[in-house]
């Protein structure tokens, strides 16, 4: 925390935060993994580091520390509390001090703490898939608040999408963009499989995932064709498939969108092989993507 390691009970800010008042903090989420050799390693650590700073970027607020400094805290914060696999949060915030919107000298302050962490969406998501409802919330146009930014004050859309959800009985919320078409989990970007063929949302109005990203090139890398473009609701009721990505998320298949039946009803065969050769990334045991990996 600011540069010094902090024992848990102290790391402590003030009432008067500025970013618990006005929700102006970026943030990253990264899992670590146990790897077949029996040593742990950080996914994707140096991509996740570079979108904390692009959105600290976008959001006009300077980070204190080079990256490549950040990076060697994050594995340093999973050494020294002894975890084999972890979720991995880094934060940059801005502390007590001025307060009013157009408060700009308060410190920016950094963290980066460590848990465990299992299935985001429960334990039998990625064996069975998620139900999902679309959701009365709308994702954000890019011109009110820019989703390529991982922002804390976003993710209100999110929380209130996936309450609604929850409270009516499934797992995930699916959000439309302000066109209509569909834009992506409460914090998942989603995939559709048709004769084929996968299709995702562009970047436009959806945040610039790691593990999408590392899907699409896994399934490229596979000869499985893969398209980035607009698509409304109704393709996810007659797709073949559905999967959602994301670091907590993984990858979760999707088995039913507003009491639709998606396919089979079960994991499609393009979904359980991406299961199959993301776990084998993440975990060391396919060279092709040694270099995503950062070994502690």
């Amino acid at each position: 925390m600011d540069g010094r390691m902090v024992p848990y009970d102290e790391a402590n800010v003030h009432v008067l935060t500025h970013s618990l008042h006005y929700g102006l903090a970026v943030f990253e989420g990264i899992r670590c993994y146990r790897c077949g050799d029996g040593r742990s390693a950080i996914f994707r650590v140096r991509e996740h580091v570079r979108r904390l700073y692009d959105s600290a970027h976008i959001m006009e607020m300077p980070i204190p520390f080079a990256q490549e400094e950040l990076v060697k805290v994050c594995a340093e914060v999973v050494r020294i509390n002894h975890l084999d696999e972890c979720y991995v949060r880094p934060i940059a915030f801005y502390g007590e001090g001025e307060m009013g919107l157009s408060a700009r000298g308060n410190k920016v302050r950094v963290a980066v703490a460590c848990w465990p962490w299992g299935a985001y969406l429960g334990d039998e998501s990625q064996k069975r898939g998620v139900r999902l409802k679309t959701s009365s919330f709308v994702r954000f146009h890019h011109n009110s608040l820019m989703p390529s930014a991982k922002t804390s004050g976003h993710y209100i859309n999110s929380i209130l999408a996936g309450y609604e959800a929850r409270r009516n009985g499934y797992d995930e919320a699916l959000l439309l963009d302000v066109g209509g078409y569909v834009a992506e989990g409460s914090g998942e970007n989603i995939f559709v499989v048709r004769d084929g063929v996968v299709l995702t949302p562009p970047l436009c109005s959806v945040l610039p995932g790691i593990t999408r990203d590392a899907a699409i090139r896994i399934l490229r890398d596979e000869h499985i064709p893969v398209v980035e473009q607009l698509f409304a609701r109704d393709s996810v009721y007659v797709a073949d498939e559905a999967f959602m990505t994301g670091t907590a998320a993984e990858v979760t298949p999707v088995r039913e969108l507003d009491d639709r039946q998606i396919g089979s009803g079960s994991p499609g065969p393009i979904t359980r092989r991406l299961q199959e050769l993301f776990s084998a990334a993440v975990r060391g045991q396919n060279p092709r993507y040694s270099g995503w990996l950062y070994y502690l």
